[in-house]
């Protein structure tokens, strides 16, 4: 497949944009001025204005005493800028590599796209039709190169598209600006007489090169597609994306659905032949009057099973609101990793946390209740038991550490809370204890265990830790901070329970 660029020149795009917002500006000549070495000097003009020879370069006072009255207003530093980053976001329905071209123009690439819309005479009719209808008068080009591009948009005519493999014939008729060069560049050759690329095409390079300097060599390569030119996007593209423009505006959640599980499909297809799974994904609704919409999902293993997350994503599709209607639809996954098919014998029980149907069941419970509802623990190692374990990023996360089985702590391990404790010195386990108001006649006790600090995170008093039981069988861990000593009241803390 060749390469196929589209460049867009805005002719008028700061006139245009602020006639967008001033209505009353559309009927007459006005200009946009900044000042520039204590003048005011015109950085844009109207179509209007240009028809009475006013023109980006000449002086406001110069040009009222060719256009008395002349309405002007003051330049917004970096709106043109702005604008064409917005521009080149909103192009992405389009083509998913769009680019600003300053100081006037987008650039888009537009390889294995033009089909969708019918041909690239279509293709270039729906980006004309949709920018005439925002306001804004444009002039697009087509071909194999950057250059080509560019310079058909600005010096084509009515010709619009060149084929590949035809950019010097294109290039013939075409004055010098069309690859461009530098103001002084093309004076000097306007001034030996070559006033179209035809004149000098033929050239040697080494002469080109020594007599107008590298920048025409290398501008003329590029559009005739000798050498490569590259494009900096304004949106990276995600490594695994699927794009579905919409011939017709999609108005309901029926066809959102469907469009959703098409994509699913095609990434998803993607995925297993590269044996992966996406552990993220962004599902992305293009409406016609510029809106981005975007639902989210987080899987807790790597999957590449389409309808388990169309499942994920089903809950949120009703948030997407069509309004006048979605026309692009796009699905990313910025996360993936391995995800390589496993054969189970049906006789090994030990399988649950590879079992793919706990971690389906696992990531719709997280989609509905949130990612932090659900979480798995491994070991680590510290000697407080709320530091002696981390969060396991993935399901099946491996620890390279073991649960310390002869050690017994409870299953629910909550922050240390203050108790009321009435014991026995100096130690003794407790005889009862007060819990958020409730008296607690402890039956049985077992420890002390003794838990020290560690002395290279945190200076302090160690912990002596009792398993009680009280009189209504509940099971509790409790701890003493620090030794008993007389005159001092000892300070007591619940950290658990045990079932």
């Amino acid at each position: 497949m060749s390469a196929r660029f589209v460049s867009i020149w805005f002719r008028h795009l700061i006139t245009d944009y602020m006639t967008l917002r001033e209505p009353g500006l559309h009927t007459i000549p006005w200009v946009v001025v900044a000042m520039q070495h204590g003048r005011q000097v015109i950085t844009a003009a109207n179509a209007l204005a240009e028809l009475n020879g006013i023109g980006v370069g000449l002086s406001l006072a110069d040009a009222r005493a060719m256009l008395p009255g002349l309405v002007h207003r003051d330049e917004q530093a970096g709106l043109a800028g702005a604008l064409l980053k917005r521009m080149a976001e909103w192009c992405i329905r389009f083509t998913p590599v769009t680019a600003v071209d300053e100081p006037d123009g987008i650039l888009l690439n537009a390889s294995g796209c033009a089909h969708l819309w019918g041909g690239e005479e279509e293709y270039l009719n729906v980006i004309a039709h949709k920018f005439k209808t925002r306001g804004y008068d444009i002039r697009l080009g087509m071909a194999g190169t950057i250059g080509m591009a560019w310079a058909v948009a600005r010096f084509g005519g009515q010709s619009r598209i060149v084929a590949s493999g035809h950019e010097a014939q294109a290039l013939l008729s075409m004055p010098p600006a069309a690859l461009r060069l530098d103001m002084e560049t093309q004076a000097v050759l306007v001034k030996l007489g070559l006033r179209q690329i035809g004149q000098f095409i033929q050239m040697p390079r080494q002469v080109l090169r020594r007599r107008f300097g590298e920048a025409l060599v290398l501008r003329l390569e590029q559009a005739l597609g000798q050498e490569e030119e590259w494009m900096e996007t304004v949106m990276p593209q995600e490594p695994y994306s699927e794009r579905l423009p919409c011939l017709e505006p999609i108005l309901t959640a029926t066809g959102i659905r469907i469009a959703l599980e098409k994509l699913l499909e095609q990434l998803c297809a993607r995925l297993r032949a590269e044996e992966l799974g996406l552990r993220v994904a962004h599902f992305h609704a293009y409406r016609i009057d510029g809106k981005k919409l975007r639902i989210s999902i987080s899987t807790l293993r790597a999957s590449n099973h389409a309808q388990h997350l169309f499942k994920l994503f089903e809950k949120d599709i009703e948030t997407l609101e069509p309004d006048l209607g979605i026309e692009l639809f796009v699905l990313e996954a910025p996360v993936v990793e391995s995800h390589k098919l496993q054969q189970s014998a049906f006789w090994n029980e030990h399988r649950v946390l590879t079992d793919n149907s706990l971690a389906e069941l696992m990531d719709r419970l997280a989609q509905r209740l949130g990612v932090q509802a659900i979480q798995r623990y491994l070991p680590a190692e510290h000697h407080w038991p709320e530091r002696a374990v981390q969060r396991a990023r993935r399901l099946d996360e491996q620890s390279e550490l073991n649960w310390p089985a002869e050690l017994r702590r409870p299953a629910w391990l909550q922050k240390p809370e203050p108790i009321e404790v009435t014991a026995p010195v100096p130690d003794y386990p407790p005889m009862n204890f007060r819990y958020r108001g409730v008296l607690h006649t402890v039956k049985k006790a077992d420890g002390p265990e003794r838990i020290e600090p560690e002395w290279w995170l945190q200076t302090g008093e160690h912990r002596d830790y009792y398993i009680v039981e009280d009189d209504r069988a509940g099971r509790y861990w409790i701890f003493r901070q620090g030794h008993y000593e007389a005159g001092r009241k000892a300070q007591w803390f619940l950290h658990g329970f045990f079932p």
